[in-house]
């Protein structure tokens, strides 16, 4: 009943068994979850995952590094160098962004990848993949392990909580670091934004530096779940580990929301959402409205939004489902 309009070639689509099976299958077949998934075999799509991968290993690998302290074995050992370590954080993701930022995004963080996704500014399966990649970054820790002699080795930088600070306080402060560096990357990724320039990865390695100058004394400063992963991995010391990834997380998805919804709106976001609760005239009650079909984002991040398509061409042997979807008949 659903296809009794639906014409190909001037005729009712009923007269083509086989495009009706096809066109049938698919609307029937069509879970919001593997429409959001269909996009993952594509070139791009990997080279993107696998650009991630790289640059979270480069860099757990990198500032890892810094956390070693060589005169440990001294009599009078000195303490860790907060400003060393926090300089070579913040450089260490200002040149990941640099060299992998128009290939991923470099994200090399699961709390942006969150915050990017909750703002749809990422599909769910870049998202997915996204946060394996990062996470298989602890890679870079198995190797810093392996190349640093066990008398110096410590803790190879493990994030923990102070003892004077109770899980609340923790947790706030990596909430905290956290929202200051996803706000950081959503205002100069901005697109509407053109004062920036090349300015981008210094402002980013700017915000992680701060956090690191900021919250090292009070929980290690993790702002990334995948960076306190990788050492916890290699030492076997998960020690209230739950924090550098509920922390961050949230503060990630609280600074995309507000920045996002609040501070800087799309105004084409503005308009959509004023279409969709468009009050009808005669009642007090909304209607919803269907969207245009116009996608304005990359298309493996594709959101399928459009109305319902009645047209079958059969010389190129594509194929359009109920849903606006794309079939490819071989």
């Amino acid at each position: 009943a659903l296809l009794s309009g639906t014409v190909c070639y001037g005729k009712p689509l009923t007269q083509f068994p086989r495009v009706l099976n096809v066109v049938c299958l698919s609307a029937r077949n069509q879970h919001p979850i593997m429409v959001a998934f269909k996009g993952i075999w594509t070139k791009d799509f990997w080279r993107a995952v696998s650009a991630e991968y790289l640059a979270s290993l480069i860099f757990v690998l990198l500032s890892l590094g810094s956390t070693i302290n060589w005169a440990s074995e001294s009599d009078n050992p000195p303490p860790a160098d907060l400003v060393l370590i926090s300089l070579c954080f913040g450089l260490a993701i200002a040149t990941m962004v640099q060299c992998f930022g128009h290939i991923s995004g470099s994200h090399v963080n699961p709390a942006v990848t969150a915050a990017m996704v909750v703002t749809r500014k990422l599909s769910l399966a870049k998202g997915v993949f996204y946060l394996a990649a990062q996470c298989l970054g602890i890679t870079g820790a198995g190797l810093l392990y392996l190349v640093t002699p066990v008398s110096v080795r410590g803790g190879l930088g493990v994030t923990l909580v102070t003892h004077i600070l109770n899980m609340g306080q923790a947790l706030l402060v990596e909430l905290l670091i956290t929202f200051e560096l996803v706000f950081t990357v959503f205002a100069t990724c901005d697109p509407k934004r053109s004062d920036l320039n090349d300015l981008v990865g210094l402002a980013i390695g700017v915000a992680v530096t701060v956090g690191h100058l900021f919250a090292i004394p009070y929980t290690g400063a993790s702002m990334n779940p995948a960076r306190s992963f990788g050492p916890a991995v290699a030492t076997m010391n998960f020690e209230n580990h739950w924090v550098y990834w509920v922390g961050p997380i949230l503060g990630g998805i609280m600074a995309a929301a507000l920045y996002e919804y609040l501070f800087c709106p799309d105004p084409e976001l503005e308009r959509m959402l004023r279409d969709v609760f468009q009050k009808v005239p005669a009642s007090r009650k909304y209607r919803e409205v269907k969207g245009n079909g116009v996608y304005q984002g990359e298309p493996d991040d594709l959101i399928t939004k459009p109305p319902s398509i009645h047209h079958i061409d059969l010389e190129k042997d594509i194929f359009r489902d109920l849903t606006g979807e794309v079939l490819s008949f071989v």
